[in-house]
């Protein structure tokens, strides 16, 4: 283990009692285990030790593999814009990384919780955290949740939530009564066989949708997809945008009227849009680190008067803020794993590693492995 800089961290003093350790990387495709250490607990605060840690495969690969925006260019938040001429963003060492945290109370000084809680957080890649309940946001599971599927409840579940969101505001404006209206009794089809896609294509089936299609190729995660009741669509056999024009016809005409593109394939993007009933919509919740070449926006995008809508955890749409915000997000999120928990943990969770073996994980994710979903750090529990 390496101590990180000072900087980086809280700075140690003889009070020291609550060592953590925290995953981030040193270098490209290098994982490391970095240090710090933080005095007594503080009025108003309290302390987690850490369960499980959920790792993505979007943002956190990009970091893993060096090819993340932010450290090819520079983030400017105040325009919004990526600036390469700033001489590039982040670098290496990156200390900290990671979203989908689940953690037990072990030390309080505050009534908002209590020893032995179990909270849903994100934080980072660390074996505990102490937590500001003024300024950070964080979930109290119900003890009928599995609490490894608490790495959901902070932000990958609240991104689908947020996805289905976007749909409804598409289909009803600021007139939405209750999620999943906009894929309520409708044909829908996700592109995408991973985490976030059958994710998304199971809160779509939660909400009614008449029927949920999902594209991919690759052939462990489509049958995945089938035990998890919705149908797939291999994209190395079939014309997603065919197929779908033939399977489905309604009032609005051939196709699904929603898709939702959840890779960062545009190969994916393309075919979604190709499958899309005229005056449909996208909703994408994918990163496009390499680019959308494959896109042609003079075919069905023009023809067919379609809608390409990007839906992201930070954003819920215009016309519902207020009404909406995280938290919301995320109390859609526990109430749809108290119903469908049972089925996601055996699914959707394919790999464990010890908290001390991430280069191993990252390794994993990174090598594109087939049979490779979920992939869950586990601390001393």
């Amino acid at each position: 283990m390496t101590d990180l800089l000072d900087a980086a961290a809280p700075a140690a003093t003889e009070r020291d009692t609550f060592p953590v350790d925290h995953i981030g990387f040193r270098a490209p495709g290098k994982t490391e285990i970095f240090h710090y250490e933080e005095g007594e607990l503080a009025d108003g605060l309290f302390r987690v030790r850490t369960l499980y840690c959920g790792i993505s495969t979007g943002t956190e690969l990009t970091h893993f593999r060096g090819t993340n925006p932010a450290i090819q260019a520079h983030w400017d938040d105040d325009l919004k814009l990526f600036l390469d001429s700033d001489g590039g963003g982040d670098s290496f060492p990156i200390p900290f990384s990671g979203y989908m945290q689940v953690g037990r109370v072990t030390e309080t000084r505050t009534d908002t919780v209590q020893v032995g809680d179990i909270v849903a957080m994100t934080y980072g890649h660390k074996t505990g955290h102490t937590v500001n309940p003024r300024h950070e946001l964080f979930w109290v599971l119900p003890e009928e949740i599995d609490p490894i599927l608490g790495i959901y409840v902070a932000q990958m579940g609240p991104i689908c939530v947020n996805g289905l969101l976007h749909a409804d505001a598409d289909a009803f404006g600021p007139n939405v009564q209750a999620l999943g209206v906009g894929v309520r009794g409708r044909n829908v089809l996700v592109c995408g066989t991973g985490v976030i896609g059958l994710l998304t294509g199971m809160l779509c089936n939660w909400a009614g949708a008449a029927e949920v299609a999902v594209a991919g190729r690759n052939p462990f995660k489509l049958d995945v997809a089938r035990q998890l009741g919705l149908v797939p669509v291999d994209t190395r056999a079939s014309d997603v945008g065919r197929w779908a024009k033939e399977r489905w016809h309604d009032s609005g005409g051939r196709g699904a009227p929603v898709a939702f593109q959840c890779s960062g394939s545009d190969q994916l993007l393309s075919d979604a849009l190709r499958a899309l009933q005229p005056q449909g919509v996208v909703i994408d919740l994918g990163f496009y680190q390499g680019g959308a070449d494959r896109v042609d926006f003079g075919r069905e995008f023009h023809h067919n008067g379609l809608k390409h809508i990007c839906a992201q955890i930070n954003r819920v749409p215009r016309p519902l803020q207020g009404a909406w915000d995280r938290r919301r997000l995320a109390a859609e999120t526990i109430s749809f794993l108290e119903d469908e928990g049972d089925r996601i943990a055996p699914h959707l969770i394919t790999h464990r590693f010890p908290f001390t073996e991430a280069q191993k994980a990252y390794d994993l994710l990174a090598g594109g492995a087939r049979e490779a979903l979920q992939v869950v750090l586990e601390c001393d529990i």
